[in-house]
């Protein structure tokens, strides 16, 4: 079964937030002047990744 339209709008927005996050994340690993920004994050990160996978898996 293909996602419907809600599915789909949630991982166009995961999908944008992961991309300004990742964004963010390259300039503070540039930077480095706070580990416990990259932490916090790669830990976002992760999260929203594993919310892509669980509505993809909804299916």
């Amino acid at each position: 079964m293909a996602l419907n339209k809600k599915q789909k709008k949630q991982i166009d927005v995961i999908k944008k937030k992961l991309a300004g996050l990742r964004q963010q994340l390259a300039g503070e690993k540039r930077q480095m002047d706070d580990v416990a920004a990259v932490q916090r994050l790669e830990a976002e990160i992760a999260q929203l990744e594993d919310q892509r996978r669980a509505i993809e898996a909804e299916k």
